[in-house]
């Protein structure tokens, strides 16, 4: 059967010997349609692998740029946190300064190896304080309201000038830390 089979292929191309050489055009023009589709398929998803890039690399940048952002945002937290802590800390050493001048006012004129070690010490505490930016406030050249808290009138001061200071004020870096509490002229 297999032979019979044989012998006609056999036959055909010898009846027509051109049948060979259209079978193999065909093949090479399917091929060639076969070819030309997949250069276009090609093309096609090349255009979308592209399409596909730009999308991730816009993905990629926003990610940068939110994660930039999210630096940023640490960063300013971080340094509200540290002038928070910081004011907390310089406002609780504060009471330590006034107790120190509280106790140089006590003692009055005399001149005592103890005296002389409490001003030291404010000296000092003082200094490590303005490292920090912690400044009294200046009362010399008038009364302002934004650094001034007056709790009374000084008979013997003029008008809008400070009469007696009774607790001294401080500033932060520029800002308020506590008002100095102000005697006024009327």
């Amino acid at each position: 059967m297999f032979k019979n089979l044989f012998n006609r292929s056999k036959n055909m191309t010898e009846q027509n010997p051109n049948l060979e050489q259209e079978q193999q055009d065909g093949v090479v023009q399917t091929e060639a349609t076969n070819t030309e589709i997949s250069i276009d398929s090609l093309q096609a998803e090349i255009a979308q692998l592209n399409d596909d890039l730009k999308l991730e690399k816009a993905r990629t940048a926003n990610a940068v740029y939110e994660a930039q952002k999210s630096v940023e945002r640490v960063q300013r937290e971080s340094e509200k946190h540290k002038e928070v802590v910081l004011e907390k800390f310089a406002k609780a050493l504060l009471d330590s300064v006034d107790n120190l001048e509280r106790a140089i006012q006590a003692t009055g004129e005399e001149k005592t190896a103890l005296l002389e070690g409490v001003e030291l010490t404010l000296k000092s505490l003082l200094s490590t304080l303005e490292k920090f930016g912690v400044v009294a406030v200046d009362t010399e050249n008038g009364f302002n309201a934004e650094f001034h808290q007056a709790v009374g009138i000084d008979p013997n001061a003029k008008a809008n000038q400070i009469g007696n200071v009774l607790q001294k004020g401080y500033t932060l870096n520029g800002r308020l830390l506590r008002p100095a509490m102000v005697m006024v002229g009327a």
